[in-house]
């Protein structure tokens, strides 16, 4: 492999990077305030992916400006459905059986729901920007990549500002840090929670529609994503946001940079090795090594 070669895989790892993080941070924001891994996350992927498909083909709407509708469409959907749902299921420290089974029944339902509406052939969203590319100098930039990251990226920072800048954004990372002390300083828990699902959801399905975008999809779309998204956090630390960044960089790169050595048809292989080899080597993620790193000096 030479120099061009390697320059441009690594750009397509960077570009595959920023989607994945996208992908990612909901589960990350929903684990981290309610304690809840959200099994439902790959059925609310397919959604978005759905949800854009719909808007293109019968509207005529630009898939990007989809994606961006489909963000409060689904934050309104995500809070129904833990006001619903989720807001029943007894708070905890740790994911609660209930939790896992009530968000596996819920993504099996939207799975089924998804056969039932759409049929099981394989969809795909094609615009005049999906076999564009970029050149600058030696190296290639997909056209429809580039700009699927520059959406995912300027989520990332909407969220980053929601975060550290507003009333909500200290409540989310004070349940985060502290749920109990942070109810003593008059956090309201169930609203937090209710809107924190809200943008998790919000975030899967725009998401989805991103990646709908790159990839054909039928109603199993989300499976193979939330594997990812499972190895991502956990490289991250869970709880981290800075952590999904590193931890969606390390998972392009690994994948990316995988077809040398092993074909693409066992990409979800691979996956399922680094969460398994995450799970036993670095069970605090990235995060935890950097923490061990603060306190050794």
């Amino acid at each position: 492999m030479n120099t061009v070669d390697f320059l441009n895989l690594f750009v397509a790892a960077l570009l595959l990077a920023g989607v994945y993080a996208a992908m990612s941070v909901g589960m990350t924001v929903i684990y981290g305030v309610m304690k809840i891994v959200n099994l439902a996350h790959a059925g609310f992927l397919m959604l978005g992916a759905y949800f854009v498909f719909e808007l293109n083909t019968r509207l005529h709407i630009d898939p990007l400006i989809g994606a961006v509708l489909v963000f409060p469409a689904s934050f309104f959907f995500g809070m129904a459905i833990h006001w619903l749902m989720i807001r029943r299921i007894p708070r905890s420290d740790k994911p609660t059986l209930t939790s896992l089974l009530l968000l596996f029944g819920l993504w099996l339902v939207l799975q089924n729901l998804g056969y039932l509406i759409w049929g099981n052939s394989d969809r795909a969203i094609l615009t005049p920007r999906t076999f564009e590319t970029f050149h600058l100098g030696p190296i290639i930039f997909p056209t429809v990549r580039l700009v699927v990251f520059g959406a995912a990226i300027a989520s990332l920072i909407g969220l980053e500002f929601i975060l550290h800048k507003t009333w909500f954004g200290r409540s989310v990372r004070a349940l985060m840090q502290n749920s109990d002390a942070s109810q003593l300083v008059g956090v309201d828990v169930e609203k937090t929670a209710r809107v924190a699902f809200g943008i998790g959801i919000a975030f899967a399905t725009t998401a989805g529609g991103l990646l709908a975008m790159m990839y054909s999809f039928t109603p199993d779309f989300g499976g193979a994503f939330l594997l990812r998204a499972f190895v991502i956090i956990v490289l991250g630390g869970l709880e981290s946001f800075a952590g999904v960044a590193i931890g969606s960089l390390i998972l392009a790169l690994v994948e990316t940079f995988s077809i040398f050595f092993i074909p693409s048809g066992y990409q979800a292989a691979i996956s399922f090795s680094m969460l398994v080899l995450a799970l036993v080597v670095l069970p605090q993620g990235v995060a935890g090594l950097w923490n061990r790193r603060q306190r050794w000096t």
